[in-house]
């Protein structure tokens, strides 16, 4: 009986590695702001996949989890933020630098 209590406890602890693991993929770090959570060692980082943990453990969902963060670092911590007014800028601000920088080359190699 204690054996089977200790492998159910650790398939439970598989699957919440899992969760805190997929949903730190989906946010970025915003201290080295290159990486996901899941991929940065920086304190901040190590300290948000702990909330994440503890919040799944007590069985918030991954959305409200989510929500907080957005909340207390913006929505430039999600690698995938909703399309409005605050966000065109996130989504189409490297379009919209790529075409000024193509229009400043064009310009230059006309002359």
């Amino acid at each position: 009986m204690l054996i089977s209590l200790l492998l159910a406890t650790a398939a439970r602890a598989d699957g919440l590695d899992a969760r805190v693991e997929r949903l730190a993929q989906e946010l970025r770090c915003v201290v080295c702001q290159a990486q996901s959570v899941a991929e940065s060692n920086a304190p901040l980082a190590v300290d948000m996949k702990r909330r994440l943990r503890e919040g799944l453990a007590a069985g918030r969902s991954e959305q409200a989890l989510k929500d907080e963060l957005v909340q207390r670092y913006g929505e430039q911590v999600l690698y995938r933020p909703a399309l409005h007014g605050g966000t065109v800028p996130l989504w189409f601000g490297p379009l919209a630098l790529l075409g000024v920088g193509g229009l400043v080359y064009w310009r230059n190699a006309k002359r």
